[in-house]
């Protein structure tokens, strides 16, 4: 229940009014019922003349509030009887009865109707709250955690995290207020019989606990299995090509069809043990009532109570409009078991902590000028495990000068992509120190950092909206004059005005509405318009054709003027002008110099290898 207390202790404050009103039309709603049910005795006492005194009017002062309050009500009663006779009356008290109750209804409506914002409210802010963590933590979170199941902690779990804010809202807030208020009016009535009801409650409250906790174990099991088929859907959607290509339907149906069965299985689980929440009530309240209604019969039949008929049925009436705010006990204690096993897994996001933060304790640096802003690795080593994991780095050390181009090159798995994460820290070194302008990246604000990179990757990352908007991603106010500008510098602008809405035009999902040369010259338009002085080029021209690499290339080569850049290439061919290029082999650099360098005889060969193997 902690984790509980913590959701409303971070997120119930900023609704605090709704939820100060809920509690009021609560307590308003339970005494309502009282005074509503409380009509039932001078029906049973006077029109069926079980209580025969005569009453006469008491003024305030002469007794207790609640003598003269009994006796007068006692008073107009009776004397409706003589003015109207006993039908009128009964008719009287039929119509208050039914006032009553639509005040009590009507108050009952409005404790819910303050606490939906507060509900929704809550919810909002949490879904926020995960989303915003999602986006603060480092890449190498998501390295571990599958996309899918992540999708599915912000869906499936906050949903059910919802119902759960809901059933302890109303456990915490209404339930137990009619509880509380009907209590109180049983020990005035009998504190012999209340006493008695004292014990036999927390028996029943205990079984239900008990199953409760077995709940959570089986729910938390369930949502594991959701974010597993999450993932299922989500690699199957990705990789639709493939597994078509492959004619593996039959395949990945049957390994959904697998993991569906078990979310199945436990699905049941835990709704049998959810469904068991209201006839185990049932039962158990039923079972309450007829040990009440035994033992309050022998205290009126033995006389050790001055209750009489009337005021004994009075008190069942009471009691059994516990019995449902009890049952709802019972079934909020359900619900919330539900709903912390998805805040285990909710808090695997929220808890997470990011090691790629500001600095701490002292003045974060300013960031070099952009002439200044040359890049050095001194003695940098690097482990997907941290200290003591297989390196992927080996002691790189690197000085990349300002507005100079080094090219990175090398084998598959050699360690190329993960130096150039180094820089904009997507990852830190577990060894060694990267510099830039001569100063330790950990030293400066990552956001100042990365405004001074700019990145074209190997898959050119679009988003389903319009070009315009996927060039301007991350530049704010940028004019469309500027873009068409950049636009033109990657080679884009020609294709895009042939477009059917020029730079309004959607692009679709990922861009899969243009082709893979259309969707990178964007990518480099959007690097143009940042116009960032340091520049990573990840594989940017490796995936295209040949027509489409000429015009990427010559986009680039406009791009890289006069910046930092740090090329990572497949094709030799496209770096041949690099001012260094770094051959890396297992995590280490084997080789550096110019293209000249690296294939005259002196050299060790490594570079000379890769440029055969590709004019093969």
């Amino acid at each position: 229940m902690k984790e509980l207390f913590v959701i409303l202790r971070r997120f119930v404050p900023p609704y605090k009014k709704f939820l100060a009103l809920n509690i009021l039309f609560n307590i308003l709603a339970a005494f309502l019922t009282l005074f509503s049910f409380a009509l039932i005795i001078p029906i049973l006492e006077m029109l069926f003349k079980i209580k025969e005194a005569g009453y006469h009017y008491m003024p305030l002062g002469s007794a207790s509030l609640k003598d003269v309050a009994f006796n007068n009500f006692y008073y107009y009663t009776q004397e409706s009887i003589v003015r109207f006779g006993p039908i009128s009356t009964l008719a009287l008290l039929a119509a208050a009865l039914v006032l009553m109750t639509a005040l009590k209804t009507g108050a009952t409506y409005l404790g819910s109707y303050f606490i939906i914002p507060l509900r929704s409210g809550i919810v909002r802010d949490l879904r926020n709250y995960v989303y915003d963590k999602i986006t603060t933590l480092p890449i190498s979170f998501f390295t571990s955690e599958r996309k899918g199941d992540v999708m599915a902690r912000m869906s499936g779990d906050v949903a059910e995290i919802e119902n759960s804010i809901m059933a302890s809202l109303d456990m915490f807030f209404k339930n137990p207020v009619m509880i509380i208020v009907c209590l109180v009016m049983m020990i005035a009535i009998s504190w012999q019989l209340t006493v008695f009801v004292f014990v036999l409650l927390p028996l029943a409250g205990t079984v239900m606990g008990r199953v409760g906790k077995r709940l959570k174990r089986t729910s938390l099991e369930g949502q594991n299995q959701w974010g597993v088929l999450m993932s299922n859907i989500e690699e199957t959607l990705g990789g639709l090509r493939v597994i078509k290509a492959f004619n593996a339907e039959s395949k990945v149906r049957r390994r959904f069809h697998d993991e569906n069965q078990v979310f199945y299985r436990l699905s049941n689980r835990v709704a049998r043990r959810q469904s068991l929440a209201h006839p185990m009530s049932e039962l158990l309240g039923t079972a309450a009532i007829a040990i009440i209604l035994w033992f309050g019969g022998s205290l009126i039949l033995s006389g050790y109570s001055s209750m009489n008929a009337a005021s004994f049925i009075y008190y069942m009436v009471i009691f059994y409009s516990i019995i449902n705010p009890a049952k709802e006990l019972s079934k909020a204690m359900y619900s919330i078991q539900k709903g912390l096993a998805s805040m285990e897994r909710v808090d695997k996001i929220l808890g997470a902590v990011n090691p790629i933060a500001d600095p701490s304790g002292r003045q974060p640096l300013s960031v070099p000028e952009a002439s200044a802003c040359g890049i050095c690795l001194d003695g940098v080593s690097f482990s997907y495990e941290g200290s003591g994991g297989t390196e992927v780095l080996s002691d790189i050390d690197l000085d990349i000068p300002a507005g100079s181009t080094v090219a990175l090159v090398g084998q598959s798995g050699s360690g190329k992509s993960t130096l150039a994460d180094l820089l904009p820290r997507f990852y830190d070194p577990t060894a060694g120190r990267v510099t830039i302008g001569g100063r330790d990246l950990r030293d400066l604000r990552v956001a100042d950092l990365r405004s001074l990179m700019g990145c074209v990757n190997q898959e050119a990352i679009l988003f389903n909206d319009t070009i315009f908007n996927n060039i301007t991603f991350g530049v704010e106010s940028a004019t469309l004059e500027e873009v068409e500008d950049a636009a033109r510098i990657a080679n884009a602008h020609d294709f895009i005005m042939a477009t059917e809405h020029g730079y309004e035009t959607p692009i679709g999902d990922r861009g899969c509405r243009l082709s893979g040369g259309q969707r990178q010259r964007l990518s480099i338009a959007r690097a143009v318009l940042k116009n960032p002085p340091v520049l990573i080029l990840d594989e940017a021209t490796s995936a295209l054709d040949s027509e489409s690499e000429v015009l990427v290339q010559q986009a680039l080569e406009r791009l890289m003027k006069n910046r930092t850049t740090l090329v990572i290439a497949h094709r030799l061919s496209t770096i041949r002008n690099a001012d260094l290029i770094c051959v890396l082999h297992q995590g280490r650099i084997v080789e550096r110099g110019t293209h000249e360098q690296l294939l005259s005889p002196d050299a060790r060969g490594y570079y000379r290898r890769l440029v055969e193997m590709q004019a093969l």
